[in-house]
């Protein structure tokens, strides 16, 4: 049964035990890729289903297959060893392009995903394609899937109101032997303060999950994972942002056709056009026009190291 704590600015409930089974539809997740056994991590470009690495808006996003990324990972956590996950959109790559300190925070993590299909626009105008659109979205249901069939453990730190916990009971609606051994949504500033990192090492320190989930929204979450990271050196962590809200089912992604042609920010934006759309249309598409016009006056060049 839940453990409810309530300590002051902040809202947590922990799980020792996989949530009540609910008898409502888990939602549909998404195909998981094909994934061969886990064998010896290699370096990118030659660890199969990794190619070389390519450089976007001064971010060096990982060239991978969704199938080599879970790969890694969970070879990673047979050996013991965790790791970090971003998966950069558009507004990671304006964001990252803009702020020195959150570009050098990006580039912390271990796999830099792209997630957006601009992203993969640019890469093509470069002349260097990346081989797939990885979407944090569709990893947040791929890797628990992976996870329950490894027997490994799962805790989700974020969301909006409960969709954590909501997320957390569908999870395990749809994959029942997944062990979600926590799930909370404490308040936390930007940057984190001391005292609400700590409250949070405290709560993981029970627990020690082979996967972390974070969604707080960037770079929030990119700070929670940088300040706690040492601290779980065998935990792999992923920015999640939205997903918490997708796999709870409060909000819904867009149909798969429009994800295929880079139109899923249309869709997200239709449904809260208050937040979003002065963000995606004032600055987010001049952003991404410009992105993919020095793509292309790039291409050929050597690339940026």
């Amino acid at each position: 049964m839940p453990v409810h704590k309530n300590e002051p600015k902040q809202v947590m409930r922990v799980v020792l035990h996989p949530p009540s089974r609910l008898t409502s539809d888990p939602g549909q997740p998404p195909d998981e890729p094909t994934r061969q056994k886990s064998g010896p991590e290699s370096s990118i470009g030659v660890e199969p289903g990794f190619g070389p690495a390519i450089r976007l808006a001064g971010v060096e996003i990982t060239s991978a297959r969704t199938a080599a990324v879970v790969d890694r990972i969970f070879g990673s956590l047979a050996k013991g060893r965790g790791g970090w996950v971003v998966t950069a959109n558009l507004d990671f790559l304006q964001r990252a392009s803009e702020s020195i300190e959150v570009r050098q925070l990006y580039h912390g993590a271990d796999l830099i995903l792209p997630d957006g299909v601009p992203l993969l626009w640019a890469a093509h105008l470069q002349g260097r394609p990346l081989p797939e659109h990885v979407t944090g979205s569709d990893l947040v249901w791929i890797l628990a899937d992976a996870a329950a069939r490894e027997e490994r453990s799962l805790y989700l730190l974020g969301g909006a109101g409960d969709a954590a916990s909501r997320a957390a009971s569908r999870l395990s609606i749809r994959f029942p032997s997944l062990r979600v051994v926590g799930f909370s949504s404490p308040q936390v500033s930007l940057p984190p303060t001391p005292s609400e990192i700590e409250f949070i090492r405290r709560e993981l320190k029970q627990v020690r999950p082979d996967l972390l989930y974070v969604g707080f929204g960037s770079p929030k979450q990119e700070y929670v994972i940088d300040a706690l990271r040492r601290d779980f050196p065998a935990t792999w962590m992923m920015g999640c942002g939205i997903s918490l809200s997708f796999l709870a089912g409060d909000i819904p992604r867009a149909p798969v056709w429009m994800q295929r042609v880079g139109l899923e920010w249309f869709h997200r934006m239709v449904h809260e056009p208050r937040r979003l759309a002065p963000r995606y249309l004032q600055r987010n598409l001049p952003f991404a026009l410009r992105l993919l016009l020095a793509s292309w006056r790039s291409r050929g060049s050597a690339p940026d190291r």
